[in-house]
């Protein structure tokens, strides 16, 4: 029982309330903002728009998860961030949560390259009534029963695929059904069978394992929450050149999170390695020194240190070298001056000294001995 309130209040808060919503003709006391990816921080809340803006009727509209659209209003209908409004459905209606209003909106409509003059937005009918609030909560309460039941149905039918979340029309007429799956599946008998038993229209929407992950959420191997739960909406390829850039082993274990795919974190900071890498020479350079040539075999971008060996060194010894010291062979190279070897300006080891520091409420070890 317990576990069927907190599967409840999970599903509303996916939505971005805190608790069951009550029927009331206010929001206030069960909405909030949050850390989740589908809020947002209004910057022009305190910017007067100018005159023409005022007049827009547009705004951003949250569901459940990771969906979030724009859709065009009355301009005689005042909504607010967090009202519950009932909107335009194919068919029917539904029911979703005010993000955003006013000229932020343009700004985010704008960037994701939605265009307002094609009438291609959906309408907002009107603030939700009672009787679509209450509606509407009978339908969530239904979403965590219905994705188990539908799961046993798809293992009885023995189909290659796997239900990741459902998620209901706020007009209890139709139901969403995400799945993941590696090949093309038959799933016209599991429509017909999950029709009959819902009585609800049946839409199946396949997903990549990048949107399951975010759907399903998690704890990623720094410790902390999965970011495609957490804020990430867009989904960057992500590409094995970013590791090597990176000078990461290609491990597939060590580089793969939680889908199975290679971190998306791996793009965040490949504008900080590219920009670095500009002050270092080719991995093709090739020192030429009186002991021999030595060629490239990997790079500490932080240190800023490269390792050579020379090619006719059978044990493959690697000379650190500091970036300052490659640049002065590579610059006495194309003068034609080969330096003595590359021992000459190698980078010597520190000897690490490891002293015990007092902290603050800690004392030696020895202290006792005394």
């Amino acid at each position: 029982m317990e576990q069927r309130k907190a599967n409840i209040n999970n599903d509303f808060f996916t939505r971005g309330f805190y608790k069951e919503p009550q029927l009331i003709s206010g929001s206030e006391s069960f909405y909030k903002k949050s850390c989740c990816k589908l809020d947002a921080y209004d910057w022009l809340k305190d910017i007067v728009a100018p005159e023409p803006q005022k007049q827009r009727t547009f705004v951003d509209v949250r569901f459940k998860n990771n969906r979030k659209e724009f859709f065009e209003k009355k301009e005689d209908l005042h909504v607010n961030e967090g009202d519950i409004i009932a909107i335009e459905a194919s068919p029917g209606h539904d029911i979703g949560i005010v993000a955003q209003t006013g000229p932020i909106v343009l700004h985010h409509m704008k960037k994701r390259g939605v265009k307002p003059e094609t009438g291609t937005l959906r309408k907002v009918y009107r603030k939700a009534r009672l009787s679509d609030i209450e509606k509407w909560i009978t339908a969530v309460k239904r979403e965590e029963e219905t994705k188990i039941e539908s799961r046993k149905i798809v293992a009885d039918l023995n189909l290659q695929m796997k239900i990741n979340d459902v998620e209901f029309q706020g007009d209890n007429t139709k139901a969403i059904f995400f799945y993941t799956a590696t090949e093309r599946v038959d799933f016209r008998e599991l429509i017909k069978i999950l029709a009959e038993r819902f009585k609800v229209r049946i839409e199946m929407k396949q997903i990549g394992v990048r949107q399951e992950a975010g759907k399903v959420g998690g704890i990623g191997s720094c410790g902390r929450e999965m970011c495609c739960s957490k804020w990430l909406t867009d989904f960057q390829s992500v590409s094995t050149n970013t590791a090597r850039t990176q000078q990461l082993s290609l491990n597939p274990q060590k580089l793969a999170g939680q889908c199975g795919k290679l971190k998306c974190c791996l793009n965040f900071e490949q504008p900080v390695y590219e920009e670095a890498l500009k002050e270092f020479p080719s991995e093709n350079t090739v020192l030429q020194t009186q002991s021999g040539e030595a060629q490239h075999q990997k790079t500490d971008i932080f240190k800023k240190v490269m390792w050579f060996t020379y090619s006719k060194d059978e044990n493959a010894t690697l000379v650190p070298i500091p970036l300052t010291s490659v640049k002065e062979i590579i610059h006495l190279n194309q003068k034609n001056k080969k330096p003595e070897s590359i021992e000459m300006y190698a980078l010597k080891a520190e000897e690490e000294k490891h002293e015990f520091d007092k902290i603050v409420g800690q004392d030696d070890l020895s202290r006792f001995d005394k």
